[in-house]
Protein backbone atom coordinates (compact mmCIF):
# COMPACT_ATOMS: atom_id res chain seq x y z
CA UNK A 1 0.00 0.00 0.00
CA UNK A 2 1.27 3.68 -0.90
CA UNK A 3 1.83 5.64 -4.35
CA UNK A 4 3.61 4.00 -6.85
CA UNK A 5 4.66 4.08 -10.28
CA UNK A 6 4.43 0.74 -12.45
CA UNK A 7 6.50 0.52 -16.05
CA UNK A 8 7.37 -2.00 -18.25
CA UNK A 9 8.78 -1.81 -21.99
CA UNK A 10 11.87 -3.52 -23.61
CA UNK A 11 15.35 -2.33 -24.87
CA UNK A 12 15.60 -0.49 -27.73
CA UNK A 13 18.28 -2.60 -29.64
CA UNK A 14 19.69 -0.16 -31.36
CA UNK A 15 20.65 1.75 -28.10
CA UNK A 16 24.12 0.95 -25.63
CA UNK A 17 22.59 -0.89 -22.23
CA UNK A 18 26.48 0.52 -20.98
CA UNK A 19 25.68 4.20 -22.20
CA UNK A 20 22.27 3.96 -20.16
CA UNK A 21 24.05 2.39 -17.22
CA UNK A 22 26.51 4.65 -16.99
CA UNK A 23 24.38 7.58 -17.39
CA UNK A 24 22.05 6.35 -14.28
CA UNK A 25 25.26 5.99 -12.40
CA UNK A 26 26.45 9.36 -13.23
CA UNK A 27 22.69 10.69 -12.06
CA UNK A 28 23.10 8.27 -8.88
CA UNK A 29 26.55 10.21 -7.98
CA UNK A 30 25.33 13.48 -8.44
CA UNK A 31 21.79 12.56 -5.77
CA UNK A 32 24.27 10.23 -3.59
CA UNK A 33 22.12 7.73 -4.51
CA UNK A 34 23.08 3.92 -3.97
CA UNK A 35 22.98 1.97 -6.63
CA UNK A 36 23.36 -1.78 -8.26
CA UNK A 37 25.10 -2.45 -11.50
CA UNK A 38 24.14 -5.81 -13.17
CA UNK A 39 25.67 -7.17 -16.17
CA UNK A 40 26.52 -3.92 -18.71
CA UNK A 41 25.74 -6.11 -21.90
CA UNK A 42 23.25 -8.15 -23.79
CA UNK A 43 24.38 -11.61 -24.99
CA UNK A 44 25.99 -11.66 -28.54
CA UNK A 45 22.97 -13.54 -29.94
CA UNK A 46 20.89 -10.62 -29.59
CA UNK A 47 17.43 -10.81 -27.86
CA UNK A 48 15.79 -13.92 -28.32
CA UNK A 49 12.34 -15.58 -27.17
CA UNK A 50 13.33 -17.10 -24.11
CA UNK A 51 15.80 -15.54 -21.51
CA UNK A 52 18.68 -16.75 -19.24
CA UNK A 53 19.06 -16.48 -15.55
CA UNK A 54 20.96 -13.02 -15.82
CA UNK A 55 19.90 -9.93 -15.11
CA UNK A 56 20.91 -6.50 -17.79
CA UNK A 57 21.05 -3.12 -16.19
CA UNK A 58 21.01 -1.17 -12.42
CA UNK A 59 18.84 -0.49 -9.81
CA UNK A 60 19.30 2.71 -7.48
CA UNK A 61 17.38 3.58 -4.37
CA UNK A 62 16.76 7.22 -2.97
CA UNK A 63 16.49 8.05 0.64
CA UNK A 64 13.18 6.25 2.01
CA UNK A 65 12.49 4.54 -1.73
CA UNK A 66 12.13 1.12 -2.72
CA UNK A 67 14.65 -0.11 -5.38
CA UNK A 68 14.20 1.39 -8.72
CA UNK A 69 14.87 -1.06 -11.17
CA UNK A 70 16.23 0.14 -14.89
CA UNK A 71 16.59 -3.85 -15.10
CA UNK A 72 16.03 -6.36 -18.19
CA UNK A 73 15.94 -9.70 -19.35
CA UNK A 74 18.72 -10.89 -21.60
CA UNK A 75 15.21 -11.15 -24.24
CA UNK A 76 15.45 -7.11 -23.78
CA UNK A 77 12.76 -6.75 -21.68
CA UNK A 78 11.69 -5.41 -18.85
CA UNK A 79 11.88 -6.77 -15.64
CA UNK A 80 13.91 -6.89 -11.91
CA UNK A 81 16.09 -9.50 -9.88
CA UNK A 82 13.20 -10.02 -7.63
CA UNK A 83 10.57 -10.32 -10.05
CA UNK A 84 13.15 -12.75 -11.95
CA UNK A 85 13.38 -15.36 -9.24
CA UNK A 86 9.85 -15.27 -7.96
CA UNK A 87 8.47 -15.27 -11.30
CA UNK A 88 10.73 -16.90 -13.90
CA UNK A 89 11.08 -19.91 -13.83
CA UNK A 90 7.97 -21.00 -12.61
CA UNK A 91 5.57 -24.02 -13.49
CA UNK A 92 2.98 -21.46 -12.87
CA UNK A 93 2.30 -20.07 -16.51
CA UNK A 94 -0.19 -17.46 -15.06
CA UNK A 95 3.39 -15.92 -13.38
CA UNK A 96 4.89 -14.92 -16.79
CA UNK A 97 1.98 -12.02 -16.42
CA UNK A 98 4.15 -10.61 -12.99
CA UNK A 99 7.53 -11.20 -15.37
CA UNK A 100 7.49 -8.14 -17.59
CA UNK A 101 7.10 -4.76 -16.02
CA UNK A 102 7.82 -3.53 -12.48
CA UNK A 103 6.97 -0.93 -10.13
CA UNK A 104 8.39 0.85 -7.02
CA UNK A 105 6.80 2.78 -3.93
CA UNK A 106 7.74 5.86 -3.69
CA UNK A 107 5.13 7.44 -0.96
CA UNK A 108 8.07 7.44 1.76
CA UNK A 109 10.22 9.14 -0.59
CA UNK A 110 8.07 12.47 -1.00
CA UNK A 111 6.85 14.21 -3.97
CA UNK A 112 10.36 15.60 -5.21
CA UNK A 113 12.06 11.97 -5.44
CA UNK A 114 8.60 10.93 -7.62
CA UNK A 115 9.13 13.94 -9.73
CA UNK A 116 12.78 13.61 -10.20
CA UNK A 117 12.37 9.46 -10.94
CA UNK A 118 9.18 10.32 -13.60
CA UNK A 119 11.68 13.13 -15.30
CA UNK A 120 14.15 10.68 -15.16
CA UNK A 121 11.93 7.73 -16.90
CA UNK A 122 10.75 9.95 -19.18
CA UNK A 123 14.02 10.54 -20.47
CA UNK A 124 15.08 7.43 -20.84
CA UNK A 125 12.16 6.02 -22.73
CA UNK A 126 12.98 8.22 -25.47
CA UNK A 127 16.81 7.48 -25.74
CA UNK A 128 16.81 3.34 -24.47
CA UNK A 129 13.03 1.92 -24.61
CA UNK A 130 10.51 0.60 -26.53
CA UNK A 131 6.93 -0.30 -26.43
CA UNK A 132 7.64 1.46 -23.02
CA UNK A 133 4.27 1.92 -20.17
CA UNK A 134 3.55 3.98 -17.08
CA UNK A 135 0.78 3.77 -14.75
CA UNK A 136 1.72 6.81 -12.15
CA UNK A 137 -0.35 6.44 -9.09
CA UNK A 138 0.51 10.26 -8.82
CA UNK A 139 -0.77 11.43 -12.59
CA UNK A 140 2.76 13.48 -12.79
CA UNK A 141 3.79 11.15 -15.81
CA UNK A 142 0.68 12.27 -17.91
CA UNK A 143 -0.36 15.75 -16.19
CA UNK A 144 3.57 17.30 -15.27
CA UNK A 145 1.50 19.04 -12.54
CA UNK A 146 3.28 19.60 -8.93
CA UNK A 147 0.22 20.51 -7.96
CA UNK A 148 -1.85 16.87 -9.07
CA UNK A 149 1.03 15.40 -7.47
CA UNK A 150 0.67 16.96 -4.00
CA UNK A 151 -3.10 16.38 -4.37
CA UNK A 152 -2.01 12.56 -4.92
CA UNK A 153 0.57 12.36 -2.17
CA UNK A 154 -1.88 13.50 0.61
CA UNK A 155 -4.26 11.42 -0.95
CA UNK A 156 -2.81 8.49 -0.15
CA UNK A 157 -1.13 9.93 2.90
CA UNK A 158 -4.70 10.03 4.28
CA UNK A 159 -5.98 7.09 3.45
CA UNK A 160 -2.50 5.23 4.98
CA UNK A 161 -3.07 7.29 8.42
CA UNK A 162 -6.74 6.13 8.29
CA UNK A 163 -5.68 2.39 7.80
CA UNK A 164 -3.11 2.64 10.21
CA UNK A 165 -5.65 3.78 12.94
CA UNK A 166 -8.16 1.27 12.03
CA UNK A 167 -5.58 -1.89 12.56
CA UNK A 168 -5.20 0.11 15.76
CA UNK A 169 -8.24 0.90 17.09
CA UNK A 170 -10.72 -1.49 15.07
CA UNK A 171 -9.14 -5.40 16.87
CA UNK A 172 -10.20 -8.40 15.16
CA UNK A 173 -13.46 -10.31 15.85
CA UNK A 174 -13.03 -14.11 17.59
CA UNK A 175 -13.05 -16.61 14.86
CA UNK A 176 -13.02 -14.05 11.56
CA UNK A 177 -10.68 -14.83 9.25
CA UNK A 178 -8.03 -11.91 8.13
CA UNK A 179 -9.52 -11.79 4.33
CA UNK A 180 -12.60 -10.54 6.50
CA UNK A 181 -11.06 -8.58 9.01
CA UNK A 182 -9.54 -6.60 5.94
CA UNK A 183 -12.46 -6.09 4.58
CA UNK A 184 -14.63 -5.03 7.43
CA UNK A 185 -12.23 -2.52 8.40
CA UNK A 186 -11.83 -1.09 4.60
CA UNK A 187 -15.74 -0.87 4.83
CA UNK A 188 -15.62 0.47 8.00
CA UNK A 189 -12.85 3.48 7.28
CA UNK A 190 -14.88 4.10 3.30
CA UNK A 191 -17.85 4.88 5.67
CA UNK A 192 -16.27 7.32 8.17
CA UNK A 193 -14.48 9.14 4.98
CA UNK A 194 -18.05 9.43 3.41
CA UNK A 195 -19.24 10.92 6.53
CA UNK A 196 -16.23 13.30 7.27
CA UNK A 197 -14.83 11.48 9.99
CA UNK A 198 -11.25 11.76 8.71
Amino acid sequence: MGLSIHYSGKFNPKASLTEMINEIKDICEVYQWKYKIYETEFPKTGFTKLYNNNIYGISFTPPKCEAIPIEFLSNGRMSSSNYLKIFGFSDNKDYQKYLYGTSVKTQFAGMEVHAVVIHLLRYLSKKYFINFKVDDEGHYWETRDMEVLKSNFKTYEKLLDHFCIGIQTFPVQAGETIENYFKRLIKKINLNTEKGEG
